[in-house]
């Protein structure tokens, strides 16, 4: 008799991700920017706890989709809603009170204000937790070091540092992170690896637009590709990681070839 098959515990843990009730569920949302209709009814759910990756050409609708689950461009039709709230309709400030961060791909921080002054706007009550900030320097040392720093300074890996910081530092129920680790060196993405999966073991569950495929292999329960301004395709990231014949037809390519 042959011997059984060892248990995988990733693909189990991936399982349970995908198998929990949603945090985060887009029904059929449409986005027009101007004359243009980027979202063409995207359907999305993000299971509570864990990493889901959304992945997909160029001009997909990738960004557009955080940017419009964050509430910066509107929805012009269908439903997004959050932790059992419809959130279609409301502000962005009121998004990012219900539990929503958002680390855009374009680094954003107050170029004019220090690395700590761009944390302290970031906290609640403009009050940073000591052992948070020991905690979010413990992956990305840089920060104590440029503290007192203008952070128009900074490095561009420097700079996206201050950024996910600035998202972490209260803690939130889901963290949309758009392209993180681009142009960073080999370093710092680790670091940020790190980051990520000690995020996981919190309350936080992370919804990550990534281009570097070995991150995202290494990290994602789920993941969703979009193509044309709708979700193509949506299961776990182990299994997607695994069919090269389904990469090549989602994205076209091979994982394998972009690590």
């Amino acid at each position: 008799m042959a011997a059984p098959k060892p248990f995988d515990l990733g693909a189990m843990s991936r399982m349970s991700v995908s198998m929990s009730e949603p945090i985060l569920t887009l029904s059929g949302v449409h986005t027009h920017i101007g004359q243009y209709h980027i979202l063409q009814g995207v359907d999305l759910v993000v299971p509570r706890g864990g990493l889901a990756v959304l992945l997909g050409r160029n001009g997909a609708g990738k960004t557009t989709t955080l940017r419009t689950i964050m509430g910066l461009w509107k929805a012009s039709g269908g439903s997004i809603v959050f932790d059992g709230r419809d959130i279609t309709a409301l502000s962005t400030p009121d998004i990012a009170r219900a539990g929503i961060a958002y680390v855009p791909e374009s680094m954003a921080v107050f170029s004019d204000l220090t690395v700590r002054e761009n944390l302290v706007l970031a906290a609640r009550k403009g009050r940073l937790d000591a052992a948070r900030v020991d905690w979010i320097c413990g992956f990305f040392p840089a920060l104590k070091k440029f503290w007192h720093y203008p952070a128009g300074n900074l490095s561009g890996g420097q700079k996206q540092m201050v950024a996910i910081a600035r998202a972490i530092v209260e803690p939130s129920k889901l963290l949309l992170v758009d392209e993180p680790t681009k142009g960073l060196a080999p370093a710092i993405v680790h670091s940020l690896v790190l980051a990520f999966r000690e995020l996981k073991d919190t309350s936080t569950t992370i919804l990550l637009v990534e281009q570097n495929f070995n991150v995202v292999r290494t990290l994602g329960d789920t993941v969703s590709v979009m193509d044309d301004g709708r979700v193509a395709h949506a299961g776990l990231m182990h299994d997607l990681a695994g069919d090269e014949a389904l990469q090549q037809r989602l994205l076209g390519l091979s994982l394998d070839a972009h690590q």
